[in-house]
């Protein structure tokens, strides 16, 4: 069974072919500000990502007529439930039109589709960043008409998740997990038997603040600023994820710069740091609630989870809570394949978007 992975982020397109499982090729493309910078809208990257793909499969000798399925990576639609989708118009129509929202991610299931289609083959996502399987008492704010929406990074943490699983000699759907995705944005989650129950939209800058995001803020204080007259709607939410965090407070949204500032004697870059795992703490133990203290793990995964300071930091916060297990990286390809390569043999169920 042969399997193409398409994975479209804001800066790179990455690709793997797996072969009963196990993965053979995998390539990433990085794309400068200066080729991407002429298309207008995300949408109108969808012939330039085309080609890269192809190009490709040419590269390393298959056609696309080689593949049993291809797996995307989800993007912005209305909210799912976790789980496998195959690919249909209606889905490509939303993700291109971007009324959910603007990604990268947007680019996968139209990508998957077009190129499916050549081959007569389904072509899948999974676990989209807009999986929503958060409990009604969890969407409820202070404010009528504003409700908490989930946004954040379910395919990885899901993923890490089952990996725990394993180790734990169990299931994904049989335990609880906390899981905290440290990236670019942070989310931590509530895992409960199988099911998201609670999230911090970390698309949009809610939860601890992160390299690039400023995470909850003081309300008045955020008010003050939206009518202070000295910045555009769009410049605050740029504020709000983009510039915030670690950018805000230190000009650079690397985790290296910052711990390299903090040797060097740098004792603001030391209190910064501190404060980010101490809002990532402060998060973890507020899931430990919602489980009612239930919790069979802590996973600590995403690109930064390769930094020991960052997670033994973190640790040292909640480790009286459960175990605390880092699972560094990011693991969408594999994910996808996984969910992909399991409905194709009938042990997950295929999903139909409407």
């Amino acid at each position: 069974m042969r399997i193409l992975v398409i994975n479209p982020g804001s800066t790179s397109t990455k690709l793997s072919i797996f072969e009963d499982g196990k993965e053979i090729v995998r390539e990433k493309i990085s794309h400068s500000k200066e080729e991407l910078s002429r298309f207008e809208r995300i949408s109108d990257q969808f012939d330039f990502r085309k080609k890269i793909i192809e190009e490709f499969l040419k590269k390393h000798g298959f056609s696309i007529q080689d593949f049993d399925a291809i797996g995307a990576r989800g993007g912005n639609t209305h909210p799912l439930e976790s789980g496998v989708y195959r690919v249909n118009k209606k889905m490509t129509e939303d993700l291109l039109s971007l009324k959910y929202g603007a990604h990268a991610s947007n680019l996968g299931g139209p990508l998957a589709l077009s190129l499916a289609e050549e081959a007569n083959i389904p072509a899948f996502i999974v676990d989209p960043v807009i999986v929503d399987e958060m409990q009604p008492v969890a969407k409820i704010t202070g404010l009528k008409g504003i409700k908490r929406k989930a946004k954040d990074h379910p395919l990885n943490q899901k993923a890490a998740a089952r990996i725990v699983a394993e180790e734990l000699g169990t299931t994904y759907e049989k335990a609880n997990f906390i899981v905290a995705h440290l990236g670019g944005g942070i989310s931590v989650a509530s895992h409960k038997k199988g099911r998201m129950i609670d999230e911090n939209n970390a698309l949009n800058g809610d939860g601890p603040f992160s390299p690039e995001r400023s995470g909850d803020l003081p309300n008045i204080s955020l008010v003050e600023l939206c009518f202070s007259g000295k910045y555009t709607k769009e410049e605050i939410k740029k504020m709000l994820a983009g510039k915030g965090g670690l950018v805000s407070h230190l000009g650079t949204n690397s985790l290296l710069e910052t711990l390299n500032m903090i040797k060097s004697g740098d004792e603001y870059a030391k209190l910064v740091f501190d404060a980010m795992v101490y809002q990532i703490a402060k998060e973890i133990g507020k899931h430990a609630a919602v489980l009612k203290g239930d919790v069979d793990a802590i996973v600590l995964t995403g690109g930064l989870a390769r930094s020991k300071e960052l997670t033994e930091s973190v640790r040292d916060y909640v480790s009286f809570i459960a175990p605390v297990f880092v699972v560094p990286g990011e693991h969408e390809m594999e994910a996808i394949e996984r969910g992909v390569r399991l409905a194709l043999l009938g042990k997950e169920k295929i999903k139909e978007y409407e």
